[in-house]
């Protein structure tokens, strides 16, 4: 009776101990998560200073971020993620001034810009 005991607690401490074990299972599909405004590099070489909200509206879609506070600065932003659980950022922000672009600034530069567009903290933006 004894070594059968012994072999029931070693079997028992053996399930247990393969319980903290890390198993994924294979066969879960996980879905690539889109948020935001895709924004291409095409898109943004589209945009020249002068244009008008509505020109800008036509080309980049409908900003992500119209903030009442600051009417003059649209923001958009595309995020995915990927299955892998691989994250993409992409961010454009635009500036007006008396309705017509002055500035932008992000990820993508408008070709012919001599680098990439810098980010600068909103304090060295001005926005009349």
């Amino acid at each position: 009776m004894m070594p059968s005991r012994l072999a029931l607690a070693l079997l028992f401490s053996l399930t247990l101990v393969s319980g903290c074990s890390y198993f994924q299972f294979p066969g879960i599909h996980r879905v690539e998560v889109q948020q935001g405004n895709i924004i291409t590099q095409d898109m943004v070489n589209q945009l020249r200073p002068g244009m008008t909200k509505s020109q800008v509206r036509f080309i980049m879609g409908t900003p992500l971020v119209a903030d009442s506070f600051h009417q003059n600065r649209w923001d958009y932003y595309y995020s995915v993620k990927k299955s892998n659980d691989e994250l993409k950022r992409e961010q454009v922000t635009v500036y007006f001034s008396e309705g017509k672009l002055t500035n932008i600034r992000g990820d993508y530069a408008p070709a012919g810009a001599s680098t990439k567009a810098e980010d600068k903290p909103d304090s060295e933006q001005s926005e009349e």
